[in-house]
C-alpha cells in the first residue's frame, strides 16, 4: 500500500520573495540555494531523537494560528531552540509564545515579515 511519508515542501508566495529569503537566512541561519529554496535534508531531522514531520487540522475553536494574520503557521524542526531563538533575538525578532510539552519537545512561534507564524520545534525523544 502506498503512504505519505513526509513533507515534501512549503511553498510561499510573497509580495517581496528576495527580502524574506534575507530574512529568514538572517534570522534562522536558512541557506538559500540559487534555485531559490533551501534543501533540508531528511537524515538531518533523523538524527534528531523524536523528529517527525507533522499533518495536521485544527478547527475554527483552536488558537494554533493565533498572532498570525495568514489563518495557518508552519512548523520548522531546530536541534537548539535556545540557540535558533538567541539568533533570532539578535536581529531583533521575539518569540510570541514559548512551550515545553513533555515527550514532544521544545515549542517557539515567531512571526515573518509576512505576517505567517513560524513555529520552531526542538524535538525530544519519546519516553
Amino acid at each position: 500500500m502506498a503512504h505519505v511519508i513526509g513533507l515534501g515542501g512549503l511553498f510561499l508566495h510573497s509580495p517581496d520573495p528576495d527580502a524574506l529569503r534575507t530574512w529568514y537566512h538572517r534570522v534562522l541561519g536558512l541557506e538559500f540555494e540559487n534555485w531559490g529554496g533551501v534543501a533540508l535534508p531528511a537524515t538531518r531531522a533523523a538524527e534528531q531523537p523524536g523528529a517527525a514531520s507533522v499533518f495536521s487540522l485544527f478547527g475554527g475553536e483552536s488558537d494554533n494560528a493565533a498572532a498570525a494574520d495568514k489563518g495557518f503557521m508552519f512548523n520548522l524542526m531546530v536541534d537548539d531552540l535556545v540557540g535558533i531563538l538567541a539568533r533570532c533575538a539578535e536581529q531583533g525578532v521575539l518569540p510570541v509564545h514559548r512551550e515545553d510539552m513533555d515527550g514532544i519537545g521544545l515549542f517557539a512561534h515567531i512571526i515573518d515579515p509576512d505576517g505567517r507564524k513560524v513555529e520552531l520545534w526542538e524535538p525530544v525523544a519519546a519516553s
